[in-house]
């Protein structure tokens, strides 16, 4: 299958086809960890979140304690149970710290769930009505691949910080941001065969198009391989890379990812900045690890990509890679996972008019995950 370098204009597609399950943007992510207090002193510190709103037994939450964290568009929840009988221990136990919730904005709750219960989706969580002195919001879910959800979150009657059950969370250590911006998209691991399942789920039961395709021709080294499908919502908003495995000489990262995580789940999330030199500078001063590339690639670098508005002096000092389609350019770097099993991680991008995902940057990516790969012994 062949690459498709520029996406279709979706606000046609769908303007014509018609959306059944219109999406604002994200609206939260909510992670798993094992201690969501240690866990929010590092996304603050290393990443420059902010403190936003707590939950927990303060609050009337008895089995669970949540931090919500916010850097301007980006919201993160850490959530950690409070005691053994919690099923969020057997989620952990399994999976280790991850993406459990991608929430989607919705102007209807119960109709996004019924809309995609009928098309197929196995529900997560009934629409329900949460209210407290700021309104009330909806909220509603489904699973999707491996213990993942989609939780949709009806917020237009509400006023307050994040949702009911939670208060304001003050805190005196508040780092400076890092410029990151918006959740640019998400990547989702699935297992050998399961990439066209996915697909076609995501088709059929959220209405969602195929924006571009790579094969294992695309993505590949001489040791491994893996194919992907990037699925994308109505208004562009939404953007779900999903990747499987393909056969190769050795364990690529997806079986890696698959191993260690346990099953199917978010790879990583993608943060988009207006400047990504300044936000990698400020990110690799607080600790953030971040996968390299040999001076090499840059000195295709220049001949590959044509004129550009940074330096690739620059961009090889950092580390950050480059990539050109027909609509522009991108930039983007990925850190290595920020937990101790391997799995998921983060990746920095600024897209500077591309809208594809860094096809020119695969064989590159790849040989330095390999080369991390290889220091674990997992290869």
């Amino acid at each position: 299958m062949k690459t498709k370098d520029v996406a279709p204009s979706l606000e046609k597609i769908y303007k014509n086809a018609g959306d059944f399950l219109p999406l604002n943007g994200t609206d939260y992510i909510e992670l798993y960890v094992g201690n969501a207090k240690q866990s929010a002193h590092y996304y603050k510190t290393a990443f420059g979140f902010q403190s936003l709103a707590y939950g927990g037994l303060e609050t009337g939450l008895t089995d669970r304690a949540s931090y919500v964290l916010e850097q301007d568009k980006i919201r993160l929840v850490l959530t950690t149970p409070l005691t053994s009988a919690s099923p969020l221990n057997d989620h952990l136990r399994k999976h280790g710290d991850g993406v459990k919730v991608v929430a989607l904005w919705v102007d209807d709750a119960t109709k996004s769930f019924e809309e995609t219960v009928a098309r197929g989706a196995k529900p997560f969580m009934k629409p329900v009505k949460e209210e407290d002195e700021n309104g009330f919001v909806i909220r509603s879910g489904i699973y999707t691949y491996g213990e993942t959800v989609h939780i949709f979150v009806e917020r237009k009657n509400y006023n307050g910080l994040f949702l009911p059950g939670y208060k304001a969370w003050k805190s005196d250590y508040n780092p400076a941001p890092t410029g990151l911006k918006y959740v640019d998209h998400m990547v989702g691991n699935v297992g050998w065969g399961e990439m066209n399942t996915w697909v076609e789920w995501y088709e059929k039961v959220m209405g969602f198009i195929n924006l571009l395709s790579f094969d294992d021709k695309d993505i590949s080294t001489e040791y491994s391989a893996l194919m992907s499908k990037v699925m994308s919502n109505g208004n562009g908003r939404i953007k779900f890379p999903i990747n499987e495995p393909a056969e190769g000489k050795k364990k690529s990262q997806i079986e890696e990812y698959i191993q260690f995580y346990e099953g199917q789940g978010v790879q990583h999330i993608a943060l988009a900045t207006d400047n990504i030199v300044d936000t990698v500078t400020k990110l690799k001063s607080r600790g953030v690890e971040f996968l390299q590339v040999p001076q090499s690639y840059y000195e295709e670098a220049k001949l590959r990509i044509g004129k550009i508005d940074e330096e690739i002096s620059e961009l090889a000092k950092h580390g950050i890679l480059v990539d050109r389609d027909d609509e522009g350019y991108l930039l983007q770097l990925f850190t290595k996972p920020v937990e101790d099993r391997p799995t998921m991680f983060f990746e920095i991008i600024q897209r500077k008019g591309a809208q594809s995902f860094g096809k020119g940057n695969f064989k590159a990516l790849f040989e330095a995950i390999e080369r991390e790969q290889a220091r674990r012994g997992t290869l």
